[in-house]
């Protein structure tokens, strides 16, 4: 960890630190994983190191966007339905064919979709403004070469005129040999890498998806699916949090409840080191006796303390909801933890502020943080907020209208509101009344 503030002791143990404060000294103990050479469908979701060129161009030779007929322009120059050009088909050019027969004067050859324009000929004219080659009117498609060979001979009656390169995909009309077809830091989607196989590059130099592991604590805790006995309640926090980590665009790992017992959840997360480039806990960082965070993930950080040492750091932050948070390295290659509280938007707001952050800068991305926009308030009447705290409230942003709407109350227990805002309002520090038509900021979480 290159960068952290004291322990939290002394006069530390009592400051408050600021969500910006807070969110620089995270970032600071957070290095960008080592670039990887994976195949491509591997790649997916991780970001490019370096800058890809394009090594032929594409598409690499003049070809047909439809399927009908290679023509020269002479030959159908004029021609309708009620006096088609009457052409010799010297045979079919199909996707992938080598051998191109050559087009002349009065003739024309059969083509398909993505074939090869053969020489001689100018335009495509489309099937439908054929015969098909049946001698009949208007066609609605080809016969099939393996159902009629002689399809492919003949003669073929053409509606319609064409103009020199109709119907012609251009070489090099897509990308040139020597562009730019991606550069370093663009994240691999399924179009980023449909290109990379479209130029022919079979593996890309990338950082890897980090692997982030979620736990949560409590002994209240109860897997979904199970009965719920007196005094429990379901773990939600886990499951919201991977989900997060996964939309952050980690690879996540979920480890089920563990009990309010030091010893137990220090064995548990020495055991997920081995599988994790960020650890991320939630619960047990307050000041209450069954609290056991900050004992386990101390004697962590004191085990490991010293040449290799890891630290925690536990503080209070100005902001609500989410004041008591844990972060520092831990173990024998100081891997990041990032200890939230307990509560479920505590936890999912920590996680938007903080860890998300944390993950896109593992990612090596530079912009690491959530949209944010301007817009109006729309509500009934005034939002209060504590005065020195940044306030988070869940929120439905209309971008039509450029306003944006509260959604449940400022409770950090209330799960219901959270799945149905779409954003965060920002009250900052200095406000403690935010009156309806007011500006402010939005954090856009779609």
């Amino acid at each position: 960890m290159s960068s952290r503030a004291p322990q939290d002791t002394g006069r530390d143990a009592q400051r408050l630190w600021s969500v910006d404060e807070h969110l620089a000294d995270v970032l600071a103990a957070i290095r960008p994983l080592e670039p990887i050479e994976l195949q491509l469908l591997d790649a997916q979701g991780c970001v490019l190191v370096e800058d890809v060129t394009v090594p032929v161009a594409l598409p690499p030779f003049d070809n047909s966007s439809m399927d009908g007929y290679a023509v020269r322009t002479a030959d159908v120059q004029g021609a309708s339905e009620e006096f088609p050009a009457v052409l010799t088909v010297i045979g079919d050019v199909a996707a992938g064919s080598a051998e191109l027969p050559t087009v002349g004067p009065g003739q024309a050859a059969r083509i398909m979709t993505g074939a090869p324009l053969p020489p001689g000929a100018e335009a495509v004219v489309p099937v439908e403004w054929t015969d098909g080659g049946t001698g009949g009117g208007a066609a609605v498609g080809m016969t099939p070469a393996s159902a009629a060979p002689e399809g492919s001979g003949g003669e073929v009656r053409v509606h319609r005129a064409a103009e020199a390169r109709a119907h012609v995909r251009a070489r090099g009309s897509d990308v040139q040999a020597g562009d730019l077809a991606l550069a370093a830091g663009t994240v691999l989607g399924p179009p980023q890498i449909a290109l990379l196989a479209a130029i022919g590059r079979g593996t890309v130099r990338v950082r890897p998806r980090p692997r982030v592991v979620v736990l949560s604590t409590g002994s209240e805790l109860v897997q979904p699916g199970e009965s719920l006995a007196a005094g429990t309640i379901y773990d939600s926090n886990s499951f919201a949090l991977a989900a997060a980590a996964r939309d952050a665009g980690a690879i996540a790992y979920r480890v089920g409840a563990v009990a309010d017992d030091a010893e137990t959840l220090r064995s548990t997360i020495e055991d997920q080191l081995i599988r994790a480039d960020l650890l991320v806990t939630t619960g047990g960082v307050s000041v209450g006796a069954y609290d056991v965070v900050k004992e386990a993930l101390t004697s962590v950080a004191a085990a490991d303390d010293g040449a290799d040492g890891g630290l925690m750091d536990f503080r209070k932050l100005a902001m609500q909801p989410g004041k008591p948070q844990g972060f520092g390295t831990i173990g024998p290659d100081h891997t990041p933890l990032l200890a939230l509280p307990g509560n479920p938007v505590s936890s999912y707001v920590s996680f938007e502020l903080f860890v998300r952050p944390a993950i896109r800068a593992l990612m090596g991305l530079a912009d690491v943080s959530r949209p944010s926009v301007r817009a109006v308030l729309e509500a009934d009447k005034a939002l209060g907020s504590p005065a020195g705290r940044r306030q988070f409230l869940r929120g439905k942003y209309d971008a039509q209208n450029g306003t944006v709407s509260p959604v449940g109350g400022s409770g950090s227990h209330l799960i219901a509101a959270l799945a149905h805002a779409d954003s965060l309002m920002v009250v900052p520090e200095d406000v403690t009344s935010l009156e309806p038509g007011a500006e402010l900021e939005v954090v856009l979480l779609g």
